[in-house]
């Protein structure tokens, strides 16, 4: 017998910059940063290295890129994927509810039972391969919050 679906809160809107976040009082620093900033100077692959990965993301479902100052997220109900922009690559993390070991992640770090940062680098379109998609999906329903659903798949 399927055990209902745990629901979950509607999300808090930061009263000052109008974001969205899945914990009410969600500790962040309001910005009016654009996306265009982060690529000031940098070569056009690494745009195209993000933008492909845009792409990738964005197959998974909905979702809102959000530039901020040190970083670009990824967000559904909470961020699950983010990068950073360098000036060759791009480096960044996924949001995993378990934790995966793999020598393409270049640091794991452990923050609770189901919060576990796997961080990443991106140098040329071939690294968003099948297993990075498929990992993709993964952190897309952490975004969701699928994981902390009690009938969750």
């Amino acid at each position: 017998m399927a055990r209902p679906s745990k629901k979950l809160s509607p999300l808090w809107r930061c009263p000052e910059c109008g974001r969205s976040f899945a914990n009410r009082n969600q500790s962040h620093s309001c910005s009016d940063v654009s996306l265009e900033s982060h690529f000031r100077g940098k070569p056009a692959k690494v745009r195209e290295l993000f933008d492909a990965l845009t792409v990738m993301i964005k197959k998974c479902g909905p979702v809102k890129v959000l530039p901020e100052k040190t970083r670009i997220a990824f967000q559904v109900r909470m961020s699950f994927i983010a990068v950073q922009v360098r000036r060759n690559y791009l480096i960044g993390h996924f949001v995993f509810a378990r934790r995966v070991e793999h020598p393409r992640f270049t640091r794991v770090e452990t923050f609770s039972p189901r919060n576990h940062l796997h961080a990443f680098r991106l140098d040329r379109l071939a690294d968003l391969d099948n297993q990075f998609a498929a990992w993709v999906r993964e952190a897309y329903a952490v975004g969701e919050q699928k994981h902390r659903r009690k009938n969750s798949e």
